[in-house]
């Protein structure tokens, strides 16, 4: 007699499985952020696209405008600024105390002399301009604060420059619109012994430096205050 077949072992199983597990949808992996450098140079954290796209979607937009932009805004904001002095020179001309001057003949030579010696004129002379230039300082800034919200270093460059170069122009305007630079001469037109008025004459060169400094400060006060914040990192859900 011969002994009973035994049956043989049923199929593997594994590629049933695999078709199940192919025909049930797939669990999306959670997203992890990143961190990288942002153009600015700060770390920023940066989420990958929820579909396609290519790489990753920044958590924040683009600070500010690019270089071209900035630099043609700040050549604006110069060239605007240095106009301004001659506002300065033609207030300065006009509110800045005149110092009387006086002619006498010397030993057959004509002579100029203050005819205050104690007087404060010259004094006040330097402090209208310095005054002026601390005005319009802080209106430039506000100016440019207001056509541009945000800060950058070619806005505050401009400024200073500017700031330099309309205080130039504002000085050598006054001096030019006012009395005459040869008081000897104005001296002998008016006669001896009459009082005429000095040049305009700017002895504190230190002012023209106030326009740029008014400038920066209140420009860096307003853009603290009121200007833009980088919002907050989202943490990670």
């Amino acid at each position: 007699m011969t002994a009973p077949l035994t049956p043989p072992p049923p199929p593997h199983q594994e590629p049933s499985r695999e078709r199940e597990d192919a025909s049930q949808p797939q669990q999306p992996l959670q997203q992890q952020p990143s961190l990288q450098q942002a153009p600015d140079g700060r770390p920023r954290q940066f989420w990958p696209e929820p579909s396609g796209g290519s790489g990753f979607a920044p958590a924040y937009g683009q600070d500010g405008p690019g270089m071209k932009t900035e630099l043609r805004e700040a050549a604006v904001v110069t060239v605007a600024v240095a106009l301004g002095g001659v506002l300065l020179g033609l207030l300065w001309w006009w509110l800045a105390p005149s110092v009387p001057l006086v002619g006498d003949i010397v030993e057959n030579r004509w002579v100029v002399y203050v005819k205050d010696s104690e007087g404060e004129q010259a004094i006040g002379v330097d402090g209208t301009f310095t005054l002026l230039a601390l005005a319009l300082g802080a209106v430039s800034a506000l100016g440019a604060f207001l056509v541009r919200r945000r800060g950058g270093v070619p806005l505050v460059v401009a400024l200073t420059v500017g700031g330099v170069l309309g205080s130039v122009l504002a000085w050598r305007l006054g001096v030019w619109l006012g009395p005459a630079q040869d008081v000897i001469a104005h001296a002998k037109d008016a006669g001896r012994g009459v009082t005429f008025s000095a040049p305009l004459k700017l002895g504190a060169k230190g002012a023209l430096l106030v326009w740029s400094v008014a400038a920066m400060v209140v420009h860096l006060g307003l853009t603290g205050l009121f200007g833009p914040r980088d919002p907050e990192a989202v943490p990670p859900a």
